[in-house]
């Protein structure tokens, strides 16, 4: 698949938080997240290894028992059902990999 950027519209996924799906096959998607400054990706978990890139702005990441100040370049892969939260310091943009495949963050 090769998919133009903007192809799909971005959504919001909670308060403060929106997506765009990029790019999907049979085992994995790519979405870009946009994260706005004093907003939180509460703690939870789900059956998708998830892994991610900070293209820009600052984040506060807890993956299990352990806090992360994430910076522009920094990347993570959390183990599928492992909990984590978010906490956005600055606006942030950030690519993520999901795998399996995530229907709920396919196209609509």
């Amino acid at each position: 698949m090769f998919q133009r950027y903007n192809t799909f519209p971005f959504r919001e996924v909670i308060e403060g938080v929106s997506m765009q799906p990029l790019a999907y096959g049979f085992r994995t998607n790519l979405c870009e997240f946009r994260l706005k400054k004093g907003y939180a990706i509460p703690p939870h978990n789900h059956p998708y290894e998830q892994t991610g890139y900070l293209v820009s702005g600052k984040l506060n990441f807890r993956i299990g028992e352990k806090w992360y100040l994430a910076e522009p370049g920094d990347s993570w892969s959390i183990p599928l059902n492992e909990e984590h939260e978010v906490e956005t310091l600055e606006d942030s943009v950030v690519l993520e990999l999901f795998s399996p495949l995530r229907p709920d963050y396919l196209p609509k």
